[in-house]
């Protein structure tokens, strides 16, 4: 496969798109202004005879390249960018309101939608430590003059690069899609999880029923109730009377199309033991603020996780869409038997590109623009879900062992070295009566500064970091990740603050990106929509960062240095003794003196 990068920037009076050849690096322009065509020839065989890649193609550069080839002039173009960028419609909206056709013999990836969190391709080029994070750096309503033809050119470059470093990180998730092309016949690689779950399973059900499916349409007011799925069996009033409640509440549907959850359980705190819980559409959390746990002497601290517990579910109650019927039921549930399969055989690559497809097709159910949306099933789903939880909360309390955490498909339970049998039954018990199976994770230490963030250590020494203590990738934006680390090393293995932070030579450990709406300045330097910046010991704490519409300082940048373009080396200002104290907040945050 021979990848092509391309992007594209439109002025009333220019018309730019760049190419990067992965294979061998080098970058050709194709421009059109006064006194330049635009060499059509070329471009169309740049277009037919390579793969493409982009960062949001399918809605942005390809309708306008394919207007370019019918030879719109770069005015008339600039009006199609404006209007795609304004409406934000679909591109299939675009091309037929314009009357344009992306020709199908187009080999195109778009990766907008295969990376995870859709954030801006800057604010991915600071997660990724790119080199260089730069924005436009000349206005879009600006006539271009020959000179400033150079400075886009250089700027498209640095985009091609990012995008190019953000599908290499990618390649193993495109990889899957690819797969998932050959195995489906459907071309999937430009496609998110849920999207994938949503076309294959469309696709499969049409090959066995004949019919196409689409979004169904909700009543205005309708209103669901929860099912006694049989299997709920609490041995307290208090339990009881709550499960009650859940089997008379009527659930609603926001204006976005989710159910919401009715303020008579939104609002209910449930105490079991000394321990307090939620309940919400996502699943069950339980209330804990800065704590912390170790496992002492002769004691377990054990995480009991549900596997694949809302497919499981799914299958266990029949929850099909109604407009899919026993058809869905059926793929549904070819797909994970294939994946269990798979996943037992040591096919990792199946088994991921199936697990897409389970997982993803849970999330569609609540979405309103889906063929699968069927909100009563998530609702049906997710309360069944806590339900089952909340069950099996009660009897580890009720058995005398502590639980200290819960979230959506597990719990954290300690107990002496003479109650885990106890513990195992309790768990036999539950998965005999609700048919879902449990895994076992064993902590030294759970250190929370509530039940989404928190830093979990394992009996083989391993890190299990969620939440603000995640390390860094491409789904959350870098933020002084070194105080996580050094937080988790002092709590893993014994080692200072300090020797962590002052001994780390990774610059990109230090730095915090954050997306500014508006763009940001720092002493009048315009830095852009997307800031990347680390703490100095040279900087005084009232130089702060600011919005550029309205001079607000952006958070917590007081004392920041901007560092849009990394150094080689480690900058020599860095305020090492900000960093350590910031990170003795953290410990604190999590319970630990």
């Amino acid at each position: 496969m021979n990848l092509i990068t391309i992007d594209v920037e439109i002025y009333e009076n220019y018309f730019l798109l760049s190419a990067l050849n992965s294979a061998n690096g080098k970058v050709k322009h194709f421009e059109m202004y006064e006194g330049q065509p635009l060499n059509k020839p070329a471009l169309m065989k740049l277009m037919s005879d390579n793969t493409t890649l982009s960062f949001n193609g399918n809605n942005f550069d390809l309708p306008i390249i394919v207007a370019a080839l019918s030879g719109w002039p770069a005015s008339k173009l600039k009006g199609l960018c404006d209007k795609i960028i304004q409406s934000n419609a679909p591109s299939w909206m675009i091309c037929r309101d314009y009357k344009l056709q992306i020709p199908d013999r187009w080999d195109h990836i778009d990766i907008i939608e295969v990376a995870p969190g859709m954030v801006s391709l800057k604010v991915y080029g600071g997660r990724l430590h790119y080199a260089t994070i730069q924005d436009l750096p000349i206005e879009p309503s600006a006539l271009i003059s020959p000179a400033e033809r150079a400075t886009l050119r250089d700027y498209c470059v640095n985009d091609l690069q990012t995008t190019y470093a953000l599908y290499s990180v990618l390649e193993k998730q495109v990889a899957l899609r690819v797969s998932m092309s050959e195995q489906y016949g459907v071309d999937l690689r430009s496609k998110s999880d849920a999207q994938i779950a949503e076309t294959v399973i469309k696709s499969e059900l049409q090959k066995q029923t004949g019919k196409k499916y689409r979004k169904p349409e909700l009543p205005e007011g309708v209103t669901f109730k929860y099912q006694d799925p049989h299997i709920v069996e609490f041995r307290t009033k208090q339990l009881q009377d709550m499960f009650k409640t859940v089997l008379d509440i009527s659930f609603g549907l926001g204006a976005n199309g989710a159910v919401k959850m009715p303020p008579e359980l939104a609002k209910s705190k449930i105490k079991i033991g000394p321990a307090e819980y939620t309940m919400g559409i996502g699943g069950l959390h339980s209330c804990e603020k800065a704590q912390l746990v170790v496992a002492g002497k002769d004691e377990h601290l054990i995480d009991v996780d549900v596997a694949s517990y809302y497919p499981n579910i799914i299958l266990q109650q029949a929850l099909a869409p109604k407009s899919m019927g026993a058809p869905f039921l059926k793929v549904y549930q070819s797909i994970v038997d294939r994946r269990i399969r798979a996943k037992h055989s040591g096919d990792k690559v199946t088994a991921n590109t199936l697990k897409i497809v389970v997982n993803g097709s849970f999330g569609k159910l609540g979405s309103k623009w889906s063929a699968l949306y069927a909100p009563e099933l998530m609702l049906q789903t997710t309360i069944t879900g806590q339900l089952a939880l909340l069950m099996l909360i009660e009897a580890f309390e009720l058995a005398g062992l502590r639980v200290y955490s819960a979230n959506t498909d597990g719990v954290v339970v300690k107990c002496k070295a003479d109650q885990v049998d106890t513990m195992r039954n309790i768990c036999f018990d539950w998965m005999l009566s609700t048919s879902y199976e449990l895994e076992e994770t064993h902590y030294k230490g759970l250190a929370s500064r509530d039940v989404n963030n928190y830093v979990a250590v394992t009996t083989d020494g391993e890190l299990k970091r969620k939440g603000v203590f995640a390390s860094g990738g491409l789904a959350k934006n870098p933020d002084c990740n070194i105080c996580f680390t050094a937080v988790g090393e002092l709590l893993a293995n014994g080692i200072p603050l300090s020797e962590t932070i002052v001994n780390c030579k990774d610059v990109t450990q230090f730095v915090t990106v954050r997306k500014v709406t508006g763009g940001a300045k720092w002493r009048d330097e315009y830095l852009g929509k997307a800031v990347r910046f680390y703490y100095s010991k040279n900087v005084d704490l009232s130089i702060n960062i600011e919005y550029v519409k309205n001079g607000n300082k952006v958070p917590k940048s007081d004392g920041a240095k901007p560092l849009m373009t990394l150094p080689d080396t480690m900058p020599a200002d860095v305020d090492y003794k900000r960093y350590i104290a910031m990170s003795e907040e953290l410990l604190k945050g999590v319970g630990y003196a």
